[in-house]
């Protein structure tokens, strides 16, 4: 990731010859400021990668105390994992005298943003945050931090700031996976898996690549692809599957491992004689398909209950706020019908 020039509002100003006001307002699409200079004002920001400090801002007209509030954001409601995460939060959060208040980045870093700062103007205690796949920038959450707002990733942890994080064991969870692939017979197990920018992906994929070598199988690069979707995988797996096909394959999330099945059945594979699938979440959908799906359960629940745990943590300061805990939720394996 390039670093970001760092750009105030005053050296905005000095640019244009304008107050720092002005600038303000134009980065805030007032009607007070001419469409042309408001234009020329955000062209401006943008191209030097700037982006308005709103927690200071909002930090100085402030004098109104935090409420027992947190702010979660979910990169997808429709995503079984992160709304039994929600569902954890929750239960926590209220049986301790919190609410929540929850937003959906829909995977869009611009609508995390944006997400931030109206958490931070309703006075939320602290924030749980997954991070959308767009997020490569992380200033927004540093603002937070530095403003003294808690924060506590889940899932998709940020590497580029110092918070607490609650995180599954990836690794070893994929890791069991390929085993349980191997000693069923597998010897050519394809991976998909999401951009190797998150965490999650690369130590899946980790887990993967070293259950392989453990087994005295070589990864073969044809056979490991970047995908997360059920959508994709049904128009990828054709191609995999008619030029040396594997006979194994994990997947990243439950959805891809069922776009898998659907594509291998469709084109008369049997599922698990031919092919054996074996997915990562342990969502509703894994018992609603046929056969039923091999994967690796997540324990949303738990995760979500133990990220509210340590926010509350911060936000009543039995942790200490400048201490980064973090806390790792086991995963299991859940052997069904698409191994063997």
């Amino acid at each position: 990731m390039e670093e970001r020039t760092t750009l105030t509002m005053k050296d905005i100003a000095r640019e244009f010859g304008i107050s720092v006001a002005t600038v303000s307002r134009a980065l805030k699409d007032s009607p007070r400021i001419s469409a042309e200079r408001r234009a020329a004002i955000q062209q401006y920001a943008h191209e030097h990668n700037f982006t308005p400090n709103f927690i200071a801002e909002s930090l100085r007209h402030s004098k109104v105390k935090p409420m027992k509030l947190i702010g979660v954001i979910i990169p997808e409601f429709t995503h079984f994992y992160f709304s039994s995460v929600l569902s954890g939060i929750e239960e926590e959060a209220s049986a301790r005298g919190y609410r929540i208040m929850v937003a959906q980045s829909n995977e869009q870093y611009e609508r995390e943003v944006k997400i931030c700062r109206s958490f931070y103007e309703n006075k939320v205690c602290g924030i749980i945050v997954s991070q959308a796949k767009d997020t490569h920038q992380y200033d927004h959450f540093q603002q937070l931090i530095n403003a003294g707002v808690p924060l506590v990733f889940y899932d998709r942890i940020c590497t580029g700031v110092n918070a607490s994080r609650v995180v599954v064991d990836d690794y070893m969870g994929a890791f069991n996976a390929v085993t349980h692939l191997i000693e069923t017979g597998c010897t050519r197990i394809a991976f998909y898996g999401s951009s190797m920018t998150m965490e999650i992906s690369k130590n899946r994929f980790n887990g993967y690549k070293d259950a392989l070598l453990k087994h005295g199988i070589q990864p073969d690069p044809a056979l490991i692809c970047n995908c997360d979707n059920r959508t994709d995988a049904e128009a990828i797996t054709p191609g995999i599957l008619s030029k040396d096909p594997p006979n194994g394959f994990f997947a990243v999330n439950d959805d891809t491992a069922i776009g898998i099945l659907y594509t291998a059945k469709r084109m008369g594979f049997k599922v698990p004689d031919d092919i054996s699938i074996c997915g990562f979440t342990n969502g509703q959908r894994a018992v609603a398909c046929d056969p039923m799906l091999t994967t690796v359960e997540q324990r949303g629940v738990k995760v979500g209950e133990e990220a509210a745990d340590i926010l509350i943590g911060h936000v009543e300061r039995t942790i200490p706020r400048d201490k980064m805990e973090r806390r790792i939720v086991r995963t299991r394996l859940i052997i069904r019908g698409t191994t063997r």
